[in-house]
């Protein structure tokens, strides 16, 4: 018979092992990558796991995103964010739920009145939006929260500020004081206000041009400053726009993209996963899988639909060799001649379209359409009549069929 020792197990213990193998270690950097760029920060709360993915490989992502983009990754104990800027601001890159510049004042200065708050302080609406006219008063902004569209513009303000984590509601909404003054909310602040604006280089007074502002680092004057700037300006624009065309780059970044193209690639591909193709229109990038981080072309929109029947009935039948063609396979497009398209594609597909799109007249879905191709680059007004498309356009084709599905 065994001897049985008090405390001893004849069992052997099994380890929690947070090892994990290279494939699945470059797989969670991807990740993080994804989620860095693409999301304005993660909340440890909303994110635990994320947030502790990035801060386990803190020192590789600040060290690819320094050196690729002078982009800096900021982490307290409560978030995770990637400081970056973009190279050209573009109308898409805005809040798509602001409707007016009043919006953005608002959002502005209600953060300006967070920065006297600390974490869990907690105030009232009426109070915040007395101290907000008063200061906006002198700044010569006329505020007037009589005003049903001001208070409307103030409501989306303090909506967007709760959707990103740096104010919490504890009773009321800011809805309801949008249609009656007389109601008010109570709003506790996160410790998150102070980060939500980017970290300027210098004092905002040093800076006398719009282009200015979008220097996220300061150069050296020297050779190697200068090439840096044009490393981090390439690889901000292809990292933050859908499509860069070679014609809209500056000569000499123009030249970096051509002479670097297998090493910018190369990076795009291991750090995000992304296929380069180099065509006659510039150096086009592709996610091979559908991502929950960033919104692709085609869009879940059925807008991206009608883009796609529009493009492929183009690209098949050049509109019956009725549009005319710009220099390097740029075609030129009227509207009257979208709008003529999209009534023929009307009557064969129209029964695959929504409702809002089977109702709308010929120049509305021709205003949609084209305004959605101009915000993932594959064209731009030449003027108030003209539309140019770029070939980019022609690397897609689409078309409706009837699938049978068994039972």
């Amino acid at each position: 018979m065994a001897k049985i020792v008090i405390g001893k197990s004849n069992m052997s213990r099994r380890r929690r092992s947070n090892i994990i193998d290279k494939a699945q270690r470059m797989e969670r950097m991807r990740t993080c990558v994804h989620a860095l760029l693409n999301r304005p920060w993660i909340i440890k709360e909303r994110d635990s796991e994320l947030y502790y993915w990035i801060k386990d490989q803190y020192p590789q992502l600040r060290e690819w995103f320094l050196e690729y983009t002078g982009f800096s990754i900021i982490i307290t104990k409560t978030i995770a964010k990637l400081d970056k800027a973009p190279v050209e601001a573009l109308p898409w890159m805005g809040f798509q739920d602001f409707k007016e510049p009043l919006d953005y004042a608002f959002f502005t200065f209600s953060l300006w009145y967070l920065e006297g708050k600390t974490e869990f302080d907690q105030f009232l609406l009426t109070n915040m939006v007395e101290e907000v006219r008063d200061h906006m008063t002198e700044q010569g902004m006329l505020v007037d929260w009589k005003d049903y569209y001001h208070r409307l513009s103030m409501a989306r303000a303090l909506k967007k500020l709760k959707n990103l984590g740096i104010l919490q509601s504890v009773d009321g909404e800011e809805s309801a004081w949008a249609h009656d003054s007389s109601k008010n909310v109570l709003y506790e602040c996160s410790s998150h206000s102070r980060y939500i604006l980017r970290k300027f280089p210098q004092e905002l007074t040093a800076y006398r041009t719009i282009e200015e502002l979008g220097e996220i680092t300061l150069y050296p004057d020297t050779d190697e400053g200068v090439s840096k700037r044009r490393k981090h300006r390439v690889y901000r624009r292809f990292l933050l726009e859908p499509v860069v065309h070679d014609k809209q780059w500056k000569d000499d970044d123009l030249y970096y993209v051509l002479t670097q193209r297998h090493s910018i690639m190369e990076q795009m591909n291991n750090m995000l996963g992304w296929e380069g193709r180099r065509y006659q229109e510039g150096l086009i990038f592709f996610h091979p899988e559908l991502t929950a981080e960033s919104e692709l072309f085609p869009t879940l929109s059925s807008i991206s639909d009608l883009a796609l029947l529009v493009i492929g009935e183009i690209r098949r039948f050049r509109y019956d060799s009725e549009l005319s063609s710009a220099n390097n396979g740029t075609l030129r497009i009227s509207k009257s001649e979208m709008e003529h398209l999209l009534i023929r594609l009307h009557e064969h597909y129209k029964e695959y379209w929504n409702k809002e799109h089977r109702d709308a007249k010929s120049h509305q879905l021709a205003a949609w359409v084209f305004e959605h191709l101009t915000e993932w680059g594959f064209g731009v007004w030449e003027d108030k009549n003209y539309f140019l498309l770029y070939p980019i356009a022609g690397r897609w084709i689409a078309e409706y069929i009837s699938q049978e599905i068994e039972i």
